[in-house]
């Protein structure tokens, strides 16, 4: 005997709202980058990814400059740097300009394993973009940056 067929949840409004449809495609997004990472044999958080592609692409980086780039505060940032600085991706030095702050770099380790990472990230690209067509993927992430931009600039 097999079970009776799914009643359809009814979301009410929910499907309307923006924000739900954002946080559910997120959902959904962030669980296939991690089945990317987890069938590539890495382990890696998007906001890590992230964070070393900015670390790579501004050697020298503070991290309160590192942190306003993420939208992130620095409470937040310090933990998820003392991760990736002890699986020997990036090191913190003292800035040669201001003896208070920390400079970001990656290590070489560190660039090695990024451009694994990024194969992977481009994997996932692909796949979750495999609905639209280049122009469609242009227009929603302009679309989404205009809503970034609105909701921040409440």
């Amino acid at each position: 005997m097999g079970r009776p067929p799914a009643k359809s949840l009814d979301r009410g409004v929910l499907p309307m709202l923006l924000g739900y449809v954002l946080c559910r495609t997120q959902s959904a997004v962030f669980a296939d980058f991690a089945a990317t990472f987890e069938a590539g044999g890495a382990a890696l958080t998007p906001g890590e990814f992230g964070l070393l592609v900015l670390v790579d692409r501004n050697t020298g980086l503070s991290q309160m400059a590192l942190a306003r780039a993420l939208g992130i505060d620095r409470s937040t940032l310090v933990p998820i740097l003392d991760r990736l600085q002890a699986r020997g991706f990036l090191v913190r030095r003292r800035s040669p300009t201001d003896g208070r702050t920390h400079a970001l770099m990656l290590t070489p380790s560190g660039t090695k394993a990024l451009g694994r990472f990024t194969a992977l990230v481009r994997k996932h690209e692909k796949r979750i973009a495999s609905g639209l067509s280049t122009a469609e993927t242009r227009a929603l992430i302009v679309l989404l940056e205009k809503v970034r931009a609105s909701a921040r600039s409440l």
